[in-house]
């Protein structure tokens, strides 16, 4: 089935557990237009969903439009990234929360329209190596921390290691009903 929204291209490696939720995924390299916002988490994405959707909606040197993609994904801005053994909730951090939008292929930071709203930084996104579990739903802190918990038990029990803080990616707009909406929660591997 065509994926109807472009979504960044990685390798599924294999599945964890009995449900397949659980996924080990390679990602390519892949370009975002990301903005930092405060807290807490459950508000972020709500706060910096402007600022971003202006970018792509034209507000950028040229007036350029650029197409929605997926996922948008939100992750706590730490003061300092360390190795993760426990779920750590996006509450954790005082430094706020990043927000990006993955934008189209085939643009790079150098080539993406240069976005007229200074809080706007893009960056490419490096090759990289994911743990994901996919789930449905509303955001809330529950939701997040009960299949944060599932993703960490299911990477102990395989003897994988993990960094960073977790990252919440959304692929449906607001408009999906809540039992549709694709969610998912990403953790670096080492």
């Amino acid at each position: 089935m065509a994926k109807a929204i472009e979504e960044p291209d990685f390798e599924m490696e294999r599945r964890l557990g009995d449900s397949g939720a659980i996924e080990l995924r390679r990602y390519a390299p892949y370009t975002v237009a990301e903005v930092t916002v405060p807290g807490p988490a459950d508000d972020a994405g709500n706060r910096a969903f402007p600022v971003l959707a202006g970018y792509i909606f034209g507000a950028n040197r040229g007036a350029q439009k650029l197409a929605m993609t997926a996922p948008v994904t939100q992750a706590a801005q730490p003061p300092q990234t360390l190795a993760m053994t426990a779920p750590v909730t996006q509450a954790a951090s005082a430094d706020g929360f990043v927000v990006q939008f993955v934008l189209p292929k085939g643009l790079t930071p150098e080539t993406a329209p240069v976005p007229n709203d200074a809080r706007i930084r893009l960056r490419l996104v490096p090759a990289r190596r994911v743990a994901v579990v996919r789930y449905r739903g509303f955001w809330s802190d529950a939701n997040f921390n009960q299949n944060l918990g599932r993703l960490t038990t299911a990477l102990r029990e395989a003897g994988l290691a993990w960094r960073g803080e977790p990252v919440f990616s959304r692929y449906d707009p607001p408009s999906t009903p809540w039992f549709l909406r694709r969610n998912e929660i990403w953790l670096d591997l080492d």
